[in-house]
């Protein structure tokens, strides 16, 4: 078994909710070198866990961690840095991505990342700070979280551009410091334009030691028909997400329609349907859009409201969708 590498090269997304970042590095790892084992650690503002499943690939070179249930800097980092030193005891990475909640504050996550126990184990990359061309167009601020990183930011990556004209573009730029830019429609970005792309990782170690335990909610249903749920509220927003037990089949249309009646910031979807599984992820009660997923565990759901809602109603609308 390899040992684990030494300043491993760490790559961190930021960006606002919604903007793109794990469609990104989804694009990143179908550009992963065959020679390279890389990792993501995933956080999210709600508790369920929905990136991991939509960036599951077929691929043994990629490890994917996740800490689940807010920003990875603002509970004393315990839970960040047991979920990241298990991801890379396990994964041995010669590469490692982070993604921070859209709802995080980046620049300290930057911080706490060059400090003990990680400034020899990884080597802090200037981060790619993921935006929202339209939104920005539009007029909507930047959150003061994502502002703070502008600094450490060694790529702005302009996403949702193409209804954009290049007047636009340039009073957007205008905004903003002086920056490598990178404008797309797609969060498609090639591998060459990543900050850091020429680092690599130093001689192996054995002797890393990071917080081993961190209490994981349990994936073992009592009663299969009904979901684990879990909600909470939060600085930025309130969550409330399910995990359903793999038997459980879901009918995409009802889905579509019961989302389209509630008044969310974002969704997060896969689901096991009748005709296989599937995942969307849409923001701010954007139309949804089903892809097929690899995901096989279970299916989950994750929504996030700016206020708090009827747990019990939002339960028996989504277990109406059930086939």
């Amino acid at each position: 078994m390899p040992l684990m590498l030494q300043n491993i090269p760490t790559h961190v997304i930021a960006g606002p909710l919604g903007a793109g970042k794990t469609s990104l590095i989804k694009h990143l790892l179908a550009q992963r070198p065959a020679n390279e084992r890389w990792a993501v650690l995933i956080n999210e503002f709600g508790q369920i866990g929905l990136d991991a499943a939509l960036l599951t690939l077929d691929d043994d070179g990629i490890a994917l961690g996740e800490v689940a249930g807010g920003c990875l800097c603002c509970v004393n980092g315990a839970p960040f840095q047991v979920g990241l030193g298990r991801l890379l005891r396990k994964g041995k990475p010669d590469r490692l991505f982070i993604e921070p909640s859209g709802l995080g504050h980046p620049a300290q996550l930057l911080k706490q990342l060059r400090e003990a126990p990680w400034q020899n184990v990884l080597a802090v990359q200037p981060c790619v700070l993921v935006l929202d061309a339209q939104a920005l167009a539009a007029g909507r601020a930047l959150p003061p979280a994502q502002q703070e990183a502008l600094s450490a930011a060694g790529l702005l990556f302009w996403n949702r551009d193409e209804a954009l004209d290049e007047q636009q573009r340039q009073a957007i730029e205008r905004q903003l410091p002086d920056c490598p830019l990178f404008w797309t429609h797609q969060a498609h970005l090639p591998l060459q334009r990543l900050p850091g792309l020429d680092a690599q990782a130093g001689a192996a170690v054995d002797n890393f030691e990071a917080p081993r335990s961190l209490a994981q909610m349990p994936a073992i249903w009592s009663d299969p028909i009904q979901p684990i749920c879990l909600s909470q509220a939060q600085e930025g927003g309130w969550s409330i997400g399910w995990r359903w037990h793999p038997s459980q089949q879901f009918d995409p249309l009802r889905l579509s329609q019961w989302l389209q009646s509630l008044e969310w910031r974002r969704a997060k979807l896969v689901i096991h349907s009748a005709g296989g599984w599937v995942s969307c992820n849409a923001v701010d009660n954007s139309a949804i859009t089903w892809q097929p997923s690899e995901w096989r565990r279970d299916s989950r759901m994750e929504l996030i409201f700016s206020t708090p809602q009827d747990v019990a109603a939002l339960q028996r609308a989504l277990a109406a969708c059930r086939q």
